[in-house]
């Protein structure tokens, strides 16, 4: 329960939520942060089951009232090792009163503890200051690109790295 009242549930993607993800999702990159990308452009958004829930990899949605307000992946890419991916919170649903992206995040790091995972890494823009210092805040460490293994996707608009060490 949050502050105002409203019950905030995290639970697995099922692809009922597709379109609602995709709704969540793109207004935040191409209105918030300007990134000129489409949801064509991420194709990983029209396969999730194949893309994420595959090996040690999940996606989880934060729902309110089974509204997505919130998601988050795990991305695995081998070596007892994945990315995060896919973070994302309705502007009204961030900050301490709902607790949204923690509550996503612990959800993400039970999972790759119970999983036996030994790394996360991911990678974010410049821009997203206030993601920097969350993740810092939450065990992740700046990471340099040479430091990432081989089989992280990096994203075109990735400039900032970070790694979470189990």
């Amino acid at each position: 329960m949050s502050e105002s009242g409203t019950t905030l549930r995290i639970e697995p993607y099922s692809a009922k939520h597709q379109a609602a993800v995709i709704d969540l999702i793109l207004p935040i990159q191409t209105n918030e942060f300007s990134i000129p990308i489409t949801a064509e452009q991420q194709p990983d958004l029209n396969d999730i089951e194949n893309f994420y829930q595959q090996g040690h990899g999940q996606f989880w949605l934060a729902l309110v009232d089974d509204r997505v307000v919130g998601c988050i992946a795990l991305k695995d890419i081998g070596n007892r090792q994945a990315a995060l991916r896919k973070m994302f919170v309705a502007a009204e649903y961030r900050g301490k009163a709902y607790g949204t992206g923690l509550a996503l995040l612990n959800v993400l790091l039970a999972y790759g503890r119970e999983q036996g995972l030994s790394d996360i890494f991911l990678g974010t823009t410049a821009l997203f200051l206030a993601a920097h210092r969350f993740y810092e805040k939450n065990g992740f460490t700046e990471i340099t690109v040479p430091e990432l293994p081989a089989s992280f996707p990096v994203m075109k608009v990735d400039t900032k790295f970070y790694r979470y060490t189990f």
